[in-house]
């Protein structure tokens, strides 16, 4: 594995509309950092990805080689193929936008109900006001 020659990427579909860059930004960070925290990979190529993704393999590569330019991911050669995987940046950021993305799936503790205004949230489960 070695970081290879900049390859020449399709342009992304979005343009250059911010937003669209900050959200596929958002989504391959988050994506990266769940495929390598589940073990299936340090480096991934495009196709890898487009289960994850509704789009080809050329724009799923203009914006991982976007993440090359700002530091997040390292390409790297594999073979005859093109990878990625995240920078110690990368898993910082990736890392981050994953935790605040699931805050909701992944704050509440063992036993606690949904309600933000219940007791248990204070007072443990044994307080909560919608248990059976």
């Amino acid at each position: 594995m070695t970081e290879g020659p900049e390859p020449r990427p399709a342009r992304g579909s979005e343009g250059d509309d911010p937003l669209e860059l900050l959200k596929w930004q958002d989504e391959l960070l988050q994506i990266l950092y769940w495929y390598r925290g589940e073990g299936l990979g340090q480096v991934v190529e495009p196709r890898d990805l487009r289960p994850f993704l509704p789009a080809e393999e050329a724009q799923i590569r203009f914006h991982l080689e976007r993440l090359v330019d700002q530091g997040y991911v390292q390409r790297v050669v594999e073979g005859q193929g093109i990878g990625y995987r995240l920078t110690e940046q990368g898993v910082a950021e990736g890392g981050r936008r994953f935790a605040d993305a699931f805050a909701g799936l992944t704050g509440q503790a063992h036993g606690e109900c949904n309600d933000p205004d219940c007791a248990c949230k204070v007072f443990g489960p044994e307080a909560c006001g919608h248990r059976p």
